[in-house]
């Protein structure tokens, strides 16, 4: 059983072939027509989660958009109706998860495609799974039917005066999993911004909305670093030139970049999330897109994780598109763009290039995300001017270093060491592009903390039968 959304999309050939519709560069699904004398069911989120049975899989937006007005009812739902083996699809949920509690183990169990702290712990124990996946090629897990979902729960804007919902701050994968689920509930929320392009959505293709008012999760900017600082001097100064198309993954790097391209012109954001940090930039008149080619004038982003302040400022503003993250994070459509400067963190980095920026050990702490989207697109550039930058502190809090002889033990390669360009430390910048094994140690311990840097030439001497050289 294919629901409505699926039917209108697949009776005009537009997903007959998922292979061949990946191979479009131009792809943006077209807002839902409307169904006629279709309305969905105005149910209570109780009433509305009840359709869930034993063996179900359900899928959740996530993110800022994460249904907090449906997720405890479900699990409530499981635990009253002692269901058995329901699968939970998602990338980062807000909140507390319920879905994951101890006495639910056997009732749900959450599958991770890109996750955070409300399900580290239980992926650690073995109660909640982690699937290693691009974020450009989660689609691919519903379009090829790795994941079908008999269930997904989404949250979106109130109805325009034709009936249109908005996604709102996550479009990423959630119209891929809307268009390969049977049946879909949708909490509306006065309080999702409405967001336009892929954001679109037809209420005739929704089975059932529940009304619920709720403030969205925020993460509001933090105050920077001394060490964020240096390092966004570094990156703002030296890498990033007037008319780069952007982009930016999560964290006080990213942030800390931006509050110092204060002086730069006509800056581009093609980026799979932003936060508050551009808001600053196109009131300043940094932002313009004026130079890029792809959406040209607008700013391309797939979600959106910030302050309100940000989502009132993305609600009904067309400057902003929202795309699916299978055309965002597209290395041939991201390289399209001028001068393309990737900015991702990472948490350790080998004497030869190898970044782990997924786990701590074998401990998983949130996944690939589209760093090697962005990193291939932008070393990939048609211009030949494209910049992949990997950032991180010299040392984690407790003083360790962060570049290393070896990764830890059962740490994930997110960007292997072919990848691997830019490394940047608040003690300078490491270019490793072309480089042989003891000319990237050479450059990696130099942005190393001091105290780190004797051990560490000492260690590459052990491992690679030489001493490190510019030469």
């Amino acid at each position: 059983m294919q629901s409505n959304l699926a039917k209108s999309f697949l009776s005009r050939g537009l997903f007959a072939n998922p292979f061949l519709r990946s191979s479009f560069h131009d792809y943006s699904p077209e807002p839902c027509y409307p169904i006629p004398n279709r309305k969905p069911k105005k149910l209570t989120a109780e009433e509305a989660v009840s359709v869930v049975k034993s063996g179900d899989t359900v899928f959740i937006q996530g993110a800022a958009a994460t249904p907090r007005g449906l997720i405890p009812a479900l699990a409530e739902h499981g635990r009253k109706s002692s269901l058995k083996g329901v699968k939970i699809h998602h990338i980062h949920t807000e909140g507390e998860a319920e879905y994951n509690a101890p006495d639910l183990t056997d009732v749900f169990r959450s599958n991770s495609l890109f996750t955070g702290a409300n399900c580290r712990t239980p992926i650690a124990e073995g109660r909640a799974d982690f699937t290693p996946i691009f974020l450009g090629e989660i689609p691919q897990l519903f379009f090829r039917g790795i994941i079908k979902p008999d269930v997904s729960l989404v949250q979106v804007s109130p109805a325009d005066s034709h009936g249109n919902h908005s996604l709102g701050t996550s479009v990423d994968c959630v119209r891929a999993a809307l268009i390969h689920s049977k049946y879909i509930i949708a909490q509306v929320n006065s309080r999702m911004p409405r967001t336009n392009g892929d954001a679109v959505i037809h209420e005739s293709h929704f089975d059932a909305v529940v009304h619920c008012d709720k403030e969205l999760p925020e993460h509001k900017p933090k105050p920077l670093s001394d060490i964020e600082k240096m390092i966004g001097k570094h990156i703002a100064e030296n890498l990033v030139e007037n008319g780069a198309t952007m982009q930016m993954g999560i964290g006080a790097i990213p942030d800390a970049v931006l509050a110092l391209c204060g002086n730069h012109k006509d800056l581009g954001i093609h980026s799979e999330m932003f936060s508050d940090g551009v808001v600053d930039l196109v009131e300043r008149g940094v932002v313009t897109n004026r130079l890029k080619n792809i959406e040209q004038g607008r700013i391309v982003v797939s979600f959106i994780i910030g302050s309100r302040r940000l989502f009132d400022f993305v609600d009904d503003n067309p400057f902003i598109t929202m795309r699916t993250i299978d055309f965002v994070n597209r290395e041939s459509v991201i390289a399209q763009n001028p001068k393309v400067t990737a900015i991702n963190s990472c948490i350790e980095v080998d004497i030869c290039g190898q970044v782990c920026s997924d786990s701590i050990g074998t401990r998983v702490y949130s996944g690939f995300g589209g760093q090697v989207d962005f990193l291939r697109g932008a070393a990939l550039g048609y211009d030949g001017k494209g910049k992949p930058i990997l950032a991180m502190p010299s040392t984690t809090k407790k003083g360790e270093s962060k570049i290393v002889p070896f990764l830890k033990q059962g740490a994930g390669v997110v960007t292997t060491r072919a990848h691997a360009h830019y490394i940047v430390t608040e003690h300078g910048i490491a270019y490793l592009f072309g480089k042989t094994l003891r000319q990237r140690a050479y450059e990696l311990i130099n942005i190393a903390h001091p105290n780190h840097r004797e051990s560490l030439e000492k260690a590459a001497f052990e491992r690679l039968k030489c001493m490190p050289s510019r030469d």
